[in-house]
């Protein structure tokens, strides 16, 4: 189980209060797609995945990231409980999805990298220490099914 100093969770928060999830969560998804293309085995109903482009530019894409980056207030909200509020979702994507864990891991790398070129000079290394135990968190929250 991980543990949030209050000073990371002050850190998580307020930053989360700022985060556009729309715009963060679709170009998250779409930077997985891209950065890791065999990912894209899992959207084969979202259209045109030929291009980074057309990834960028898929509204398919970036309404499932809106929904991944929603599900990350959900976290923040069960900071102290991520494995109970990621249960179903670990579920679906183990005995449904067959989701390798692996992508768990490099999309919440992408969200911080999203989070970084979003927030800049705000983004300090204390922020992305506390986002990096954050994501990887639920990237252990989700793959919990798995074991």
């Amino acid at each position: 189980m991980v543990h949030f100093t209050a000073e990371e969770k002050a850190a998580i928060t307020g930053l989360w209060g700022k985060v556009n999830v729309e715009e963060a969560g679709g170009e998250a998804l779409g930077r997985l797609l891209v950065v890791y293309p065999w990912t894209q085995r899992f959207f084969d109903s979202f259209g045109n995945l030929s291009s980074a482009s057309a990834i960028m530019g898929n509204p398919k894409v970036k309404g499932h990231g809106k929904k991944v980056l929603t599900s990350f207030g959900e976290a923040i909200k069960n900071l102290d409980n991520l494995k109970g509020a990621f249960a179903k979702l670990s579920e679906l994507h183990c005995d449904k999805l067959h989701v390798d864990p692996e992508n768990f891991r490099l999309l919440g790398n992408v969200i911080v990298i999203i989070l970084a070129t979003h927030f800049g000079r705000e983004f300090t290394p204390d922020v992305q220490a506390a986002w990096q135990k954050l994501v990887s968190g639920v990237a252990t929250a989700l793959a919990h099914k798995y074991h």
